[in-house]
């Protein structure tokens, strides 16, 4: 039986995303799609992160970023890089870094 393929992406979120509850919002978008990873806020006024999943839940959750986010937010645009194949997640859920 084939193994479903684990997709690695980084994704950096601009625009209005600090103090609005966009990492919750991600964490809780994210948990619903059953992806793991992380996400922060950066000095830069952004919201980075790493997200790990399958291919479905990943586009899914790329267009959540760019488009839905946190009810208080305004994206202005959603980066993602490093997309790749991983064997093995490297975390055990989707969580909010400091």
């Amino acid at each position: 039986m084939a193994t479903k393929k684990i997709i690695s992406v980084d994704f950096e979120v601009y625009g209005r995303v600090q103090g609005v509850f966009f990492r919750k919002y991600t964490q809780g978008q994210a948990k619903k799609l059953g992806l793991r990873g992380w996400c922060m806020n950066t000095d830069e006024g952004t919201v980075t992160g790493v997200m790990e999943g399958d291919q479905k839940q990943i586009e899914e959750m790329k267009k959540w970023l760019q488009l839905t986010g946190s009810p208080q937010s305004k994206i202005e645009k959603a980066v993602f890089k490093n997309e790749k194949n991983v064997d093995v997640s490297g975390f055990k859920d989707f969580s909010i870094r400091h």
